[in-house]
């Protein structure tokens, strides 16, 4: 006999869905009839129940996506907190504040536009480069980053604008033993250096700096944290690679010349390794939900007229590794008695 296969649907069980992957660990899931409704999970009677289904859902699948929904930008911050909330984050973590967001009448601070007329969406992008270089992790230059993300999408290009994401899981699980053991314990600068140059605008021209930016630890304009290049999830309680090419500067263990080398493998690691990402190609309005803590995505700039949304950002907890966590396919069975990642 074999075992049914891991599900952490719960309750989600009972609407239509769909992996977006088919290796190992089922990475991304999407579902697929509009008639589930974000907006109706959180009236429902047992709406507690369900969101924190789905915040489990997520923190294993690591994105989960949601097509033509017709959620306001309300209920999508109150989603953005209840998730959290509901999967056990510190009491003091709350809606991110993007340093530079402004308020106006449509939007609170704590939503962040991601257009491709400029702002964060572009930040630092340059038709030259690598299109590899966008991969990230949102704002892991907090002390206190974010774990879940919601994106909502209202205006797109005819063709072209796909997000991609990669699994910070599987990312840790490729790599030999030898090379866990080594980055276990060690950490990692994390700088947000790429927004000062917004900062330095605003303070010229009498803006307000954002802060605190939801959690009493992100202050300042500093925008720098230290963090474990392998950090343990505490939902799934799987290991999984914590550095991106976006904000990760240096192992701070490590000499100069040596944290160059290894963060640039691993950030080859993430980009080049097609079998561990998913795509999504977004239609009008539909919204996708993913876990920072054991996600890396990124936008594909391949497309020339308007692109543009609201993404929500929830802060959790401060990361941290624990040395007795697992990897996410040891923890589910996944991997054979001679797979290199079981010998250790």
């Amino acid at each position: 006999m074999v075992a049914a296969p891991f599900s952490p649907l719960g309750s989600l069980s009972a609407f239509e869905s769909y992996d977006e992957t088919p290796h190992i660990g089922r990475f991304g899931t999407r579902f697929s009839n509009k008639s589930v409704q974000l907006s109706r999970l959180l009236t429902a009677p047992n709406s507690d129940e369900l969101i924190k289904d789905l915040a489990t859902l997520v923190s294993h699948r690591g994105v989960v996506f949601f097509i033509d929904q017709d959620i306001d930008i309300e209920q999508q911050k109150e989603l953005g907190a209840r998730l959290g909330e509901l999967a056990g984050k510190p009491a003091t973590s709350k809606l991110h504040i993007h340093p530079i967001s402004e308020q106006t009448p449509e939007l609170t601070a704590d939503v962040s536009v991601i257009s491709s007329e400029g702002g964060i969406a572009r930040n630092g992008y340059s038709r030259s480069a690598r299109a590899s270089n966008g991969w990230h992790t949102d704002i892991t230059f907090e002390p206190i980053p974010s774990d879940y993300a919601i994106l909502k999408l209202h205006t797109l290009p005819a063709v072209g604008g796909d997000t991609l994401w990669a699994s910070g899981y599987e990312a840790y699980d490729k790599l030999s033993p030898a090379y866990q053991r080594f980055l276990e314990g060690l950490t990692a600068l994390h700088d947000g250096s790429g927004f000062r140059e917004g900062i330095k605008y605003a303070k010229e021209t009498n803006k307000v700096i954002n802060s605190p930016r939801g959690s009493p630890q992100n202050t300042g304009t500093r925008l720098q944290a230290v963090h474990p290049v392998i950090r343990t999830h505490p939902v799934t309680g799987f290991k999984s690679l914590f550095v991106n090419r976006g904000f990760t500067t240096r192992i701070t263990e490590l000499t100069d010349d040596e944290s160059d080398d290894v963060l640039a493998y691993l950030f080859r690691h993430v980009s080049e390794n097609h079998d561990m990402q998913v795509r999504f190609h977004w239609s009008k309005n539909d919204i996708a939900i993913w876990d920072n803590r054991c996600t890396f995505h990124t936008a594909t700039n391949d497309y020339e007229s308007l692109r543009q949304g609201n993404r929500v950002v929830s802060l959790g907890e401060k990361p941290y590794f624990d040395p007795g966590s697992v990897s996410r396919r040891r923890a589910l069975g996944l991997d054979s008695p001679n797979t290199l990642s079981t010998m250790k």
